[in-house]
């Protein structure tokens, strides 16, 4: 869990419609070449605003997107529409995690909020949320930090991507929705931590395995921690920590006093001495001691 960094403009819709022109301009083709794909392969707009002109829903420009990255790859366009499309995914050449850092980059250099969403959805589905995490989304956000510290300003691109990194965990842990009924995995922040990417990383983990979890986020407040650890009587709960000066031993102290089984996590513990309080620092370690909490 350990990073170093962690820290639309494609064009106005309609209530998640599109016009031709602007899917066109998305992605950069002419319209002429997206006519073309409707007429030869079916992958023309689904929706009808008046009645007589096509849009494009949200899921159509998706499935574009998919498409052109595909054809990108050098597959052939009928291929990437009938992979795109159809879910044909035994088609689908594989992707190199190099590849997938490449095409986050670009797409967060460029501000391209609709291709990082695409993108990081393609990238948790391929991988999973560990190791697109460790493979694919800490270098890219290492990578940023480093020009960042260089004096090349990137905030933006930082911005954007952490925003769509968060977006993207939501929407793949929304597919783990039927976890198994009983007592949950608390993961909290320290009340000053700000960045809490790696606990909605562990979140989507854990219930990809079938943990049920709760994730409280940024900057929550000590008393709203334990307030809601109170009610949610979790089976331990874990403490985020990005660095020393965030690591908050009272509230540990506190979590202890009422009883809860407490695990601090994140490279802010390192030098944290609390006898019995388990440190963890990485995705693997935190998945099995959330495993060995679950089944004591």
């Amino acid at each position: 869990m350990d990073v170093d960094a962690v820290s639309g403009r494609d064009g106005p819709r309609a209530g998640g419609s599109w016009t031709p022109g602007k899917v066109a301009e998305l992605l950069g083709v002419s319209p002429v070449t997206l006519r073309t794909w409707a007429a030869r392969y079916g992958v023309g707009p689904t929706l009808r605003d008046d009645g007589r002109h096509r849009r494009y829903s949200d899921a159509d420009v998706r499935r574009l997107q998919y498409m052109q990255r595909l054809i990108d790859r050098g597959m052939r366009a009928r291929e990437a529409a009938a992979a795109a499309f159809s879910g044909a995914g035994e088609a689908v050449p594989e992707v190199s995690v190099d590849r997938h850092i490449e095409e986050l980059e670009r797409a967060a250099e460029d501000l391209e909020f609709a291709s990082l969403a695409a993108l990081l959805d393609e990238t948790l589905d391929a991988l999973g949320p560990a190791s697109a995490w460790t493979e694919v989304l800490v270098p890219v956000l290492r990578h940023l930090g480093g020009r960042w510290l260089s004096g090349d300003v990137c905030f933006e691109s930082e911005w954007a991507l952490t925003g769509e990194i968060s977006l993207a965990l939501q929407r793949y842990s929304a597919g783990f929705a039927n976890t198994p009924p009983g007592r949950v995995v608390l993961l909290a922040c320290c009340p000053e931590e700000r960045h809490s990417l790696p606990m909605e990383v562990l979140r989507a983990a854990m219930v990809e395995v079938g943990i049920p979890a709760v994730h409280l986020g940024q900057m929550v407040p000590a008393e709203t921690t334990i307030a809601i650890a109170a009610k949610l009587d979790p089976v331990v709960v874990f403490l985020w920590s990005m660095s020393a000066n965030t690591a908050d031993d009272l509230l540990v102290q506190r979590l202890r006093r009422r009883g809860f089984d407490i695990a601090t996590a994140g490279p802010g513990w390192a030098n944290f001495t609390e006898q019995d309080v388990p440190w963890v620092n990485d995705l693997a370690a935190a998945l099995e001691l959330a495993t060995e909490r679950l089944k004591a």
